[in-house]
């Protein structure tokens, strides 16, 4: 489907808005000279980075030796338009990005990207994600009054469209599509989108739906934030499927912190939702812009700190005594860190925590969990890789 003109895009998420509420205490602050100790030699996998700049760009890299920025072959490669979001294959072998000419495939071989085909006409499609059996391609798009989700069916031999095309629409009051900022969980169930001021819509989703029945149901379950004047910029789900997270602005009395909610996935479809123990808890900032869950059983926060101020990434601790999930505050890092930390991805390795900055100062920094401090990060080195990144993805 084409949405039309009063489609409304927003690249960076606004930092600035107040709050009520002062009901925690801020994670403790750790910052040192770019890997000044700790310096990681290992080689990253491969990720890539989109950029929406004067020349929209696909960025192809590696981290070698621990501090040295390598592209891949034949990289960059020019973006088919101005782009909005971009999503991996479970496979890694084909790489999707969202413009404003519709949403387009590029099949990876070796790292390298072959030539773009188009799956898609949408060009609205502010957010987008590939299922984990690979057989749908979501798209999230703004519309009038809410957001209308797309599932275009894949074929796994060649990543390009399979069928019809398939869409649900939710009228959510004050709604906006946060870009790239949706999620699928792990079990293929549910599809998250952050919505700004309207909240966060979680939608029951059916992978093994075919012919032209739609995977979305009707109806979905509207998040609301928390305080007036709040907004949802984030959401992620826990690669363990036991938790979901939303990243909000506006946490406390004095307008000074975001926070991060984190949720049991055990609830959903319930009464009312199960909050972990300690959450909401702040999120180390004004703006929780990106929630990363990792493979080391920490949770990160990518803060912005408004256009003048240097960000910061935060960690968070999750523990569980049966089916009772707590979390707790960790350590934030500030090195390395540009103006609005935008999105946050580990490599395939589960070595490095990588960072793309909206504003730049830089526009890419990556860093390694400490070897002796849980939850630390350690900053390894930065890089200006082209103006206005707005995704990355590490297969």
């Amino acid at each position: 489907m084409k949405l039309g003109k009063w489609v409304r895009v927003a690249l960076v998420a606004a930092p600035f808005l107040t709050g009520c509420g002062d009901f925690w205490q801020a994670p403790s602050s750790s910052s040192s000279t770019t890997c000044t100790t700790d310096c990681s030699t290992a080689t990253s996998g491969d990720f890539y980075i989109l950029n929406s700049g004067t020349t929209p760009q696909i960025l192809g890299e590696s981290i070698t030796s621990g501090t040295t920025l390598t592209a891949l072959s034949g990289s960059p490669w020019t973006a088919e338009s101005t782009p909005y979001a971009m999503g991996m294959s479970p496979s890694g072998n084909y790489l999707y990005v969202s413009t404003i000419a519709g949403v387009y495939v590029y099949p990876v071989t070796s790292g390298s990207l072959g030539t773009a085909v188009q799956v898609s006409q949408d060009v609205a499609a502010l957010a987008i994600q590939v299922d984990t059996s690979g057989t749908w391609l979501i798209e999230a798009l703004q519309a009038t009054s809410g957001v209308t989700l797309a599932a275009v069916p894949l074929n796994s031999s060649t990543g390009a469209d399979n069928g019809t095309e398939l869409t649900q629409s939710y009228s959510v009051a004050n709604g906006s599509v946060q870009n790239g900022k949706m999620a699928i969980s792990p079990d293929d169930k549910y599809v998250f989108v952050a919505l700004g001021a309207g909240g966060t819509i979680v939608v029951p989703f059916n992978a093994s739906a075919t012919g032209t029945t739609n995977p979305f149901d009707a109806t979905g379950t509207v998040v609301k934030v928390a305080n007036t004047n709040a907004e949802a910029l984030s959401v992620a789900v826990d690669p363990s499927g036991d938790l979901f997270y939303i990243g909000e602005t506006n946490a406390d009395s004095a307008g000074t912190s975001g926070a991060l909610f984190a949720y049991l996935y055990s609830s959903l479809g319930g009464a009312s939702l199960t909050a972990a123990t300690g959450s909401p808890i702040a999120s180390g900032g004004l703006a929780p812009n990106a929630i990363l869950p990792t493979s080391s059983g920490y949770v990160y926060v990518a803060n912005g700190q408004g256009t003048g101020t240097a960000g910061n990434i935060s960690s968070f601790a999750v523990t569980s005594s049966g089916s009772t999930y707590s979390i707790a505050a960790g350590s934030t890092i500030t090195t390395g860190v540009g103006t609005q930390p935008y999105a946050l991805a580990e490599d395939s390795s589960s070595t490095f925590v990588i960072a793309i900055n909206s504003l730049g100062n830089p526009y890419l920094s990556w860093y390694t969990f400490d070897s002796t401090t849980p939850g630390k990060l350690d900053a390894q080195s930065t890089a200006n890789t082209g103006s206005s990144p707005v995704a990355i993805v590490a297969p």
